[in-house]
């Protein structure tokens, strides 16, 4: 029997690309398009400007309560923009962006499989390797998007609010501003590799449930346990295998001399840890009946 002229050598029709299937930019735009994305994003632009009108009010009391890293950051954020956005990115980086790069990731897929389009996607049919590969790398544009935002926007307002001033901090020797920016976008990227453990957490769960919500709350919530298990001294050397022991090493991008071993060993871990979850990812998914 001859073979259809609308049916190709290997049973699909004639025409079919599955690298064509799910195009990374229709995906930008859905996810541009939905509301826990502006809202995400917008936020990002919103808390820089929050700290700045606390600021602005503050009435210089309760100094004696100010402790520690925290005091010291509080201390010096009104000092120029560079401190006012290493301030902002410092009461951010332990628990903000990590929901907002958990939202991100661990939303991507099993919002899909909540609405029930999950399986209609994949009749298209998109391949579900291309369908997760798609995803993700949407899902991490979008989380480093969040990063530049907040990052930008607390230099933007912290420059125009208390001007172009050295880098000072409690680390550190004053940093002339250029050296200053440098040693900022330093911390930027290692937060950025950091956070790439919570993004592929939350990418695993996002294949593994259907819920949404329980994604996202799981991946910050092992994040947390993962921090608070790495302040029990008794474990001993067993706390450098957390994903969370050198999540704070962005702050040897700021001493004099740089400290970077422990930079060092916090990017192979946060890399090792990521591939593995997305590994694993991938490996149930392509493996998973889709029924929802």
């Amino acid at each position: 029997m001859a073979q259809s002229s609308s049916v190709g050598p290997v049973g699909a029709a004639v025409g079919y690309r599955p690298s064509a299937t799910l195009p990374f930019l229709a995906e930008f735009r859905r996810q541009a398009s939905r509301r826990r994305t502006q809202l995400a994003l917008g936020f990002m632009v919103l808390l820089p400007l929050i700290i700045l009108i606390a600021f602005q009010f503050d009435s210089g009391g309760d100094d004696d309560n100010r402790r520690g890293e925290f005091s010291s950051l509080v201390d010096l954020a009104t000092s120029g923009g560079l401190n006012f956005t290493l301030f902002s990115i410092f009461v951010s980086s332990s628990f903000l962006l990590v929901v907002v790069v958990a939202l991100f990731c661990g939303d991507t897929v099993a919002s899909e499989a909540s609405w029930g389009s999950l399986r209609y996607l994949l009749a298209v049919p998109v391949p579900r390797a291309r369908l997760l590969t798609v995803k993700l790398v949407v899902a991490l544009v979008y989380s480093a998007l969040a990063l530049v935002l907040l990052a930008g926007t607390a230099l933007l307002a912290g420059t125009l609010r208390y001007g172009w001033s050295p880098l000072r901090s409690q680390v550190a020797a004053e940093l002339a501003p250029g050296e200053g920016l440098v040693r900022l976008l330093g911390v930027l990227g290692y937060l950025a590799v950091v956070l790439l453990v919570v993004a592929g957490l939350a990418f695993l769960l996002s294949v593994t449930t259907d819920a949404a919500l329980g994604a996202v709350g799981g991946a910050v919530l092992l994040w947390i346990l993962s921090s608070i298990l790495d302040q029990i001294t008794a474990l001993g050397g067993l706390r450098a295998f957390l994903p969370t022991h050198y999540s704070s090493a962005w702050l040897g991008l700021l001493s004099t001399p740089v400290q970077t071993d422990d930079v060092v060993r916090g990017t192979i871990s946060a890399v090792a840890y990521a591939t593995l979850f997305w590994g694993l990812a991938f490996w149930r998914f392509t493996r998973k009946d889709v029924t929802s």
